[in-house]
């Protein structure tokens, strides 16, 4: 049996150290939950034609390949780091171990920041999708802020009744989205593209990955990756995590970064790669960026599928709000068993669910969404824009400050002397995610769709957040947190714990 040791900041459940529901969640289960997040079909309808109209054309499968190779270089060292360190934290326990309580902190703030964001930006999506279908099928005007309220509700009850529900909820949902793209890539692959044939060399060469405004193409890849990372957010409540959570996360990278250059390719070479930018442009200026993906499929498959898709993209965004209601709910349960929010939010019901964190996450969704819709705000242009770019900015932050901490943490630690995976491939992760956000704060303003007043502000919010969190772990109380979570993990970090 293998003997190197898993130290899990979890490992001590008991009455100041509750534990969620252990072995609920095998590999397939929590790569349901990180495709879900990734909102597979508002992805690709919603990104890919911006990129396409205004990053590098038909270059864009180009940009998503090389966002996975940088998320890619990313987990490696991720993956090194959940070899020894299992909690609901994620982010905020690894970049504490590496960099310290005080830091760890302070990206906790800015972890809730982002999926709070992200979660109320697909609110406002989500909304106004639901809110025409009603008015499309029905002949029923619902706000929609209405279906954002009372399907924060039922977000609440899923998350509440147990992670295996939610788990076969989301992989319903994810089977049905990904099965009628990738049908349509597979159809369009096997006919031998469009009027221009496959042309790989105009989405994949060199070139074409630098034609245009490849930063724009790189900016809306990498923002649809956000959520893979959640495969440590789940470590304690899978089966064998040190396994499962290495396959889990190496799984969902490959597949997300294949699917969206695969099918991102596939809608290419569907109009032909010199039409394709002058298409989605055309897509873009009717105010139905969909369409640029919806028309291809509809003329693949027939028009049923308009029927279809627009139901499919609801339940997408369904699936990725419950993904991110999960993640955010568990850094509100971590923060609290750890005595840096209050004791109540780590409360757990019966099926072992963080309930109350989670009625936590629903008002702070609510707190988000209200005043847009009370300022009578468009919730595509200005929630969903704004937030996302918010989120975006948050979590690569997080992705860099993560993979820093990987290389101190075994540099100080001595856990794993591997060069590559704890030193070489975290430094070149870092690189590519420090330049990527260096293009996402060229880019904020064209990501937000705004202006550059409101770019700047919302922009700023993140490191603002994350300086205001490392003052607060100053306090006194903060510093007692601190020694109570050291004492209730009764190991330093480096100590070997049970054999998984």
């Amino acid at each position: 049996m293998d003997t190197t040791a898993v130290t899990t900041t979890a490992q001590a459940p008991g009455p100041t150290r509750p534990g969620l529901k252990p072995n609920a969640l095998g590999a397939l289960g929590i790569l349901f939950f990180v495709l879900s997040a990734q909102a597979p079909l508002t992805g690709i309808a919603g990104a890919v034609p911006i990129a396409v109209a205004i990053g590098n054309g038909p270059g864009t499968p180009a940009a998503y390949a090389i966002a996975g190779l940088i998320v890619l270089l990313f987990s490696v060292g991720f993956v090194a780091m959940g070899r020894y360190v299992v909690d609901a934290g994620a982010f905020y326990t690894y970049i504490g171990k590496g960099l310290g309580r005080t830091t760890g902190t302070g990206s906790a703030g800015v972890a809730l920041l982002a999926y709070s964001t992200i979660q109320g930006s697909m609110y406002g999506l989500y909304g106004s999708v639901v809110s025409g279908l009603f008015d499309q099928f029905a002949g029923v005007s619902v706000p929609w802020w209405a279906a954002a309220l009372v399907t924060m509700a039922v977000v609440q009850v899923l998350g509440a009744v147990g992670i295996e529900l939610g788990a076969k909820v989301l992989g319903v949902f994810v089977l049905a989205e990904f099965s009628i793209l990738l049908a349509f890539g597979l159809v369009t692959f096997f006919k031998g593209g469009g009027p221009e044939g496959l042309a790989p060399a105009e989405s994949f060469s060199v070139s074409a990955a630098l034609d245009g405004a490849p930063g724009v193409a790189l900016v809306f890849a990498l923002a649809s990756m956000i959520g893979f990372e959640a495969t440590a957010i789940y470590g304690e409540e899978a089966r064998e995590p040190r396994k499962t959570m290495p396959r889990a996360t190496y799984l969902a990278v490959a597949v997300i970064t294949a699917f969206f250059a695969f099918t991102s390719w596939m809608l290419i070479s569907a109009y032909g790669a010199s039409n394709s930018g002058a298409a989605a442009g055309k897509a873009l200026e009717s105010g139905d960026s969909t369409a640029f993906v919806f028309a291809p499929v509809a003329d693949l498959f027939g028009g049923w599928t308009n029927d279809v898709l627009p139901f499919l993209l609801a339940t997408s965004l369904f699936a990725g709000i419950l993904a991110f209601h999960n993640s955010a709910n568990r850094y509100f349960y971590s923060l609290s068993r750890d005595g840096l929010l209050p004791r109540r939010l780590s409360s757990l019901n019966r099926r072992q669910s963080p309930w109350v964190a989670g009625a936590a996450q629903t008002t702070t969704a609510a707190l988000l969404v209200v005043p847009f819709a009370l300022a009578g705000k468009d919730p595509v242009l200005t929630l969903f824009s704004w937030f996302s770019g918010i989120a975006v900015l948050s979590i690569t932050l997080l992705y860099f400050l993560t993979s820093l901490s990987v290389v101190v943490f075994f540099r100080r630690e001595r856990l794993d002397t591997r060069p590559w995976n704890t030193l070489i491939a975290p430094l070149l992760g870092a690189a590519g995610i420090a330049g990527a956000i260096w293009l996402i704060l060229v880019n904020f303003t064209t990501l937000i769709g705004g202006d550059s007043a409101t770019a700047t502000w919302l922009a700023v919010t993140v490191p603002t957040v994350l300086v205001l969190c490392v003052g607060l772990s100053r306090l006194p109380y903060a510093r007692r947190a601190a020694a109570v979570r050291a004492a209730a993990d009764g190991t330093p970090a480096h100590a070997p714990a049970a054999d998984v």
